[in-house]
């Protein structure tokens, strides 16, 4: 299983540039890719990697094991951030927002579309939250033509959720839901999509299950009363969601004179980068450091 870190070049230059690098939190640890990269370029550096999904605590502990004494994996929301003493005062703090690799390549795990599995979806299993097939199961059809809408910006939400709910008891795995949404979007429509016609849908069922604009709203809130120095702050968003919501809090933390947004447009992947890792075609970083002296 291989992970490769968007934008990893220009998040270490940032870190570089504009901050000590003695201290660097990975809130999205994911497979190590990240975590890894700061060990290695910054030798003196402690890392705390945050992921809620405990697959990737265990595995990213037996990758980084030889770093054991500058590293350290916590099984925690990034959300919570502001309730876990270990998490302040860092220099650094990044995140990326993508779906691990992890989570795409194990079919049992249903975030996949193009591998068919259980409709689950939930990044910490260990919660007592509902899985997609419940969601599907269990909400009305306005309520799913919203999150559809609104979270994966689909055009035929209302269609969709109507086909789900004409179809309820059909729907048991991945594979399942996606030829649902095939059979229901016009064909002329598919063609003209230049991507996979369920990848809005999944996206929208995982942002709502999982709580994830609410988790990176909390985060932003948190950020600002987590320590007593300055800090640089490295977002890379993969959806126009996120990235409004980061963009507006950083142009209010600089109008507030909380500190300097370091990227005056957000940072893209090269040509090269994407031509190696396709999944980071729709990548943006925005960076700002923070001044809480």
């Amino acid at each position: 299983m291989h992970h490769e870190p968007v934008m990893l070049s220009e998040t270490l230059t940032l870190i570089r540039n504009h901050s000590s690098h003695r201290k660097i939190l990975d809130g999205t640890l994911g497979l190590g890719g990240y975590s890894e990269a700061f060990l290695n370029e910054f030798n003196d550096a402690f890392v705390l990697g945050l992921d809620r999904d405990e697959d990737a605590i265990r595995f990213s502990q037996e990758r980084l094991k030889d770093y054991s004494s500058r590293f350290k994996a916590v099984h925690a929301n990034f959300g919570s951030i502001s309730e876990l003493e270990e998490c302040r005062n860092f220099d650094a703090y990044v995140f990326d927002l993508g779906v691990s690799n992890m989570q795409l390549e194990l079919p049992e795990r249903g975030f996949s579309f193009n591998n068919d599995g259980p409709l689950d979806m939930r990044m910490n299993q260990s919660e007592d939250t509902m899985t997609a097939s419940e969601i599907l199961e269990r909400t009305d059809e306005r309520t799913l033509a919203k999150i559809f809408f609104e979270y994966g910006e689909e055009r035929y939400a209302r269609q969709i959720a109507s086909a789900i709910k004409r179809n309820r008891t059909k729907l048991e795995t991945t594979n399942d839901l996606v030829k649902l949404i095939r059979e229901t979007l016009p064909q002329p429509v598919q063609r003209k999509m230049g991507t996979h016609p369920a990848r809005r849908i999944f996206q929208a069922l995982r942002i709502y299950i999982n709580d994830e604009t609410g988790e990176l709203e909390r985060l932003l809130d948190s950020l600002t009363r987590i320590s007593d120095h300055d800090v640089i702050i490295v977002f890379i968003a993969y959806h126009s969601l996120e990235d409004r919501i980061i963009k507006r809090c950083f142009r209010e933390w600089q109008n507030d004179n909380r500190g300097k947004i370091l990227t005056r447009h957000p940072l893209v992947p090269s040509e090269e980068e994407i031509a190696k890792n396709y999944k980071a075609r729709s990548a943006k970083l925005r960076a700002f450091r923070l001044s809480l002296c």
